[in-house]
């Protein structure tokens, strides 16, 4: 419904025909634009469909940004993972050579201790790389858990899954079925 603004003369009486097609005219396009409103307020279910489109388009924006993240959690937390095994390997090994240098000049007694103190080390290394990925299990949020894990534990066919089903996902919204 509109409202009358002050920039418009009162309606009286007409002075003449022309005048009174005017207002014939103007009363006519001010009622034309009452019933626009009142038919676009009474069109729920349009209103509806409009809301609904853009609660979809929101829940799969979300969708995207949680699925990126998750992945980018899962590269992180391997990447992580990963470096700090290496690093644990190596100065296992580092100190494992160590030893075994010095046992070579005290004899196969001594380097037979040196051998088994190598592989106790190797093994505190695997024990502690499993712990840290433990601790990545823990870290992450459940939802993200399984899909993290499974980027730790085999990366290349988790990334290619995810390009997959981010390119399924983008061509469903953009050619929805009608």
């Amino acid at each position: 419904m509109t409202d009358r603004t002050g920039s418009e003369p009162p309606v009286t009486g007409a002075k003449g025909p022309d005048e009174l097609r005017r207002q014939i005219e103007r009363t006519r396009s001010e009622l034309g634009d009452t019933v626009e409103e009142l038919a676009g307020k009474m069109d729920v279910k349009g209103r509806a469909r409009a809301r609904a489109a853009d609660l979809r388009d929101k829940a799969g924006a979300m969708t995207v940004q949680l699925r990126s993240s998750a992945a980018q959690a899962g590269h992180t937390v391997h990447d992580r993972a990963t470096q700090a095994g290496h690093k644990v390997q190596d100065k296992a090994a580092k100190t494992g050579h160590q030893v075994q240098d010095k046992a070579v000049k005290t004899g196969h007694q001594v380097q037979d201790r040196t051998l088994q103190a190598g592989h106790v080390t190797q093994g505190k290394a695997s024990q502690t790389s499993a712990a840290l990925e433990r601790r990545a299990e823990r870290s992450v949020p459940q939802p993200a858990r399984p899909l993290v894990m499974a980027a730790v534990r085999h990366p290349g066919p988790t990334l290619i899954v995810g390009a997959a089903l981010v390119a399924v996902v983008v061509v469903s919204w953009r050619y929805p079925k009608k």
